[in-house]
């Protein structure tokens, strides 16, 4: 008997959209008739003004690394069977910050400030965007 995968989101219906559109090579996130502002994760309401008024878009799957880590050690399944990673939190060309991961990269190598853009990896019943250097 396997235990529980906590590398595999679950999608629920409010997510269901975000889980299609990465399925298809597309990067959603959730922008806000009121104030504007994009954000990331997928919430039914605006964190920055509280308007529930807020609907999927389409990024550009463009974003800067803000930092990174490399894990070398992680006794968690199934991330054990993966290491080293890179996970990082990068800046959507939309304005949201985003936790992620780095692939395609040598770690040595990344920078802050690093051009990144979106690529996608099955994980599972679903697909989930990571991101690597531009170039």
């Amino acid at each position: 008997m396997t235990g529980p995968r906590y590398d595999i989101p679950e999608p629920d219906a409010f997510t269901r959209p975000y889980w299609d559109a990465a399925a298809r090579g597309l990067l959603l996130i959730r922008r806000c008739r009121s104030c504007g502002r994009a954000h990331h994760y997928p919430r039914e309401f605006c964190p920055h003004c509280w308007s529930e008024d807020v609907d999927w878009e389409r990024a550009s799957g463009r974003a800067t690394l803000y930092t990174w880590s490399v894990v070398h050690r992680n006794d968690l399944p199934p991330f054990g069977e993966r290491v080293p990673y890179v996970p990082a939190v990068a800046d959507l060309a939309e304005g949201p910050r985003l936790m992620t991961e780095l692939v395609e990269c040598a770690p040595g190598d990344l920078r802050a400030g690093q051009e990144l853009t979106v690529t996608f990896r099955r994980a599972g019943v679903v697909t989930v965007p990571v991101f690597r250097p531009v170039g």
